[in-house]
């Protein structure tokens, strides 16, 4: 799971993608792997817990893909007018992690 590289407190990703939704055109770049990748990589956050900035490309890519996934595969996971995530990012990430380790051992 993501963590803060500054304080390494653990992150919540809907937090981080609430914080995107402010980027000019973030319909369009939600709608795009390579635009949301780049986006990400360069977007600054500003962690919760120590309030500090930093760059999107300090956090694990490959959990910002399946992110991405994620809020693309489930309509109506985000609302724009309120510019809010409707979906527990964290816990589908972590079942999906799961899952991959479950399958690996079968």
């Amino acid at each position: 799971m993501a963590k803060c590289p500054l304080c390494g407190k653990p992150l919540d990703w809907a937090e981080l993608i609430e914080q995107m939704l402010t980027v000019e055109s973030a319909r369009e770049i939600f709608k795009d792997r390579e635009k949301f990748i780049q986006t990400f990589e360069s977007f600054v956050f500003k962690c919760p817990h120590c309030s500090e900035e930093f760059y999107g490309k300090y956090l694990p890519r490959e959990e910002a893909v399946k992110v991405f996934e994620l809020l693309n595969e489930f309509k109506g996971s985000i609302d724009w007018e309120n510019r809010k995530v409707r979906l527990r990012l964290n816990s589908l990430l972590a079942l999906d992690k799961m899952l991959e380790n479950l399958e690996k051992v079968m």
